[in-house]
């Protein structure tokens, strides 16, 4: 059996699509299928600055040797002109995860030049859904190239009866690193210093990634950026006898008890950083031991460990009695407003949603992905790549989808995949290597502890532990739909990138 999750992160069980506008007549020398990659100029104003820059979209064709087509690589790329040196300007590849995910999240969320506009606090907007200039955007540090991998976005294997063949860990890193050396050498951009970007699974896309680039083609990178990272996923898989994630779970539920003020009085007066920082201590210490020594406890043990479970989480000691002691995520998720008839968001605990079902055991749906966020940023793609970038291919654009499953994990039979060794390995090939970390206190389906514990416990010598960096934001999974979230994350991205 392999020891993974079967639902991961933003994508898993969604397709998202636009449906292809055909004429009646059409025929199949009419249609363009896959586009060629078209340049458009743009200018933006970033920190009052006014930055010119040239976005092309289109399809890399991968080969293999002989010349043969395997697959169509989608992609937008953002290259900022009057650039002749290219060893002076940063290259950064952009992917999220999923699987099944397209490059969407980040590049209209974060990092690209348009994001979609939402409320200050990340709430949609009403329909029709609308981009703006995004004055946060990295492009005036680095130039970007956002990757859908193969099934996802526009990229289609040139077999699609093949197409299994890209849908799978090993598979999936194998395809996305030889895009990354084909852009890298068609473009030119060797002599850049060279960075990679993910989000949810694609933080363990990344991380292997970072190996992978510099064993098969000495490509040696400057730093990997991990965005509500998953590295070791035993930290969050609810099994049977792994009792992991109980811990790392433990002080989200803390913070996301705190937002919506279900702790006791005297928890609930601190600030939240100190109410992490409690729950961090009781997780890795009392609660461990009592998770370790299970029933072997004694009666008094139990009831004490008991008391302070409900003394982080907000539960009922009743509740967390017949949970014994392991409150699990969706049960959770579905338990903490349920006297208010609610559900709390799995990406970012901070959202609410109602509930048909008010003696559920888990929940129903996501309110932080239903609604806030899976429509408009479908509209916006769809949109911005036809009217603004003159994408004209009668692909569906799989914003999410369904259609890599089931994903290949056959290189961790009877164990978890675990991807953290070869982040160490890359890093002890390559000193200058940095990471760094970003982390939701309100993330549900990545917790920072779960990520703290995998750093904590990744073997690196002392010489290096100092090129990891860790930053926290007091949001979800997508911490920068919280808008002062997404100012930060530029301000702390600027020092990172200079700190080069």
């Amino acid at each position: 059996m392999i020891r993974t999750l079967t639902m991961l992160f933003i994508a898993a069980t969604f397709t998202m699509v636009a449906a292809p506008c055909l004429a009646a007549d059409s025929t199949k020398s009419d249609i363009a299928i896959f586009q060629k990659p078209v340049t458009t100029k743009h200018s933006i104003t970033i920190d009052g600055k006014k930055i010119d820059y040239d976005a092309t979209a289109g399809h890399l064709t991968l080969v293999k040797e002989d010349g043969t087509p395997r697959a169509k690589v989608f992609y937008i790329a953002y290259t900022r002109t009057g650039v002749t040196d290219p060893s002076q300007r940063p290259l950064t590849f952009s992917f999220n995860g999923g699987p099944g995910s397209s490059s969407v999240w980040l590049h209209l969320g974060v990092l690209g030049p348009r994001r979609v506009l939402m409320t200050d606090e990340g709430a949609t907007l009403p329909p029709p859904y609308k981009l703006v200039d995004n004055d946060q955007s990295w492009l005036d540090m680095t130039d970007m190239v956002f990757i859908d991998p193969v099934s996802t976005g526009y990229s289609r294997a040139s077999d699609e009866k093949d197409a299994k063949q890209f849908h799978g860990y090993n598979q999936d890193i194998e395809s996305v690193g030889e895009f990354i050396r084909r852009w890298t050498s068609d473009h030119k951009r060797w002599a850049s210093p060279k960075y990679l970007i993910g989000e949810s699974y694609g933080t363990t896309r990344a991380s292997a990634m970072s190996e992978h680039l510099q064993n098969r083609y000495g490509m040696y990178l400057n730093g990997v950026i991990l965005v509500s990272a998953v590295l070791n996923f035993q930290s969050i898989d609810f099994a049977d006898g792994n009792d992991l994630p109980f811990a790392t779970f433990l002080p989200t539920y803390a913070a996301s008890a705190w937002y919506h003020k279900k702790l006791a009085p005297e928890m609930q007066a601190l600030k939240l950083e100190d109410v992490v920082s409690r729950a961090r201590e009781f997780a890795m210490g009392d609660y461990t031991l009592a998770l370790m020594k299970g029933s072997a406890m004694s009666d008094a043990e139990r009831s004490a460990i008991i008391e302070k479970i409900s003394r982080f989480t907000g539960l009922s000691r009743e509740y967390i009695d017949k949970a014994d002691l392991r409150p699990v995520i969706f049960r959770f998720c579905q338990e903490l407003l349920r006297d208010k008839g609610l559900v709390i968001g799995r990406f970012d605990s901070r959202y609410t949603g109602t509930i048909s079902d008010r003696l559920g055991e888990s929940m129903e749906r996501d309110p932080s992905h239903h609604p806030t966020i899976a429509g408009c940023f479908s509209t916006c793609i769809n949109d911005y790549l036809a009217r603004e970038l003159n994408v004209t291919t009668t692909l569906p654009y799989e914003v999410l989808t369904g259609r890599v499953w089931p994903w290949d994990y056959s290189n961790v039979q009877n164990e978890y995949l675990n991807v953290a060794p070869r982040l160490r390995n890359a890093m002890q090939m390559n000193p200058a290597l940095r990471v760094w970390v970003l982390n939701g206190y309100y993330d549900l389906a990545t917790p920072f502890y779960g990520t703290e514990y995998t750093f904590d416990h990744l073997g690196l010598p002392a010489s290096l532990r100092p090129n990891i960096s860790m930053t926290y934001y007091p949001a979800g999974h997508m911490m920068y739909l919280l808008k002062s979230s997404l100012v930060q994350m530029k301000t702390d991205a600027r020092r990172w990138y200079e700190s080069r």
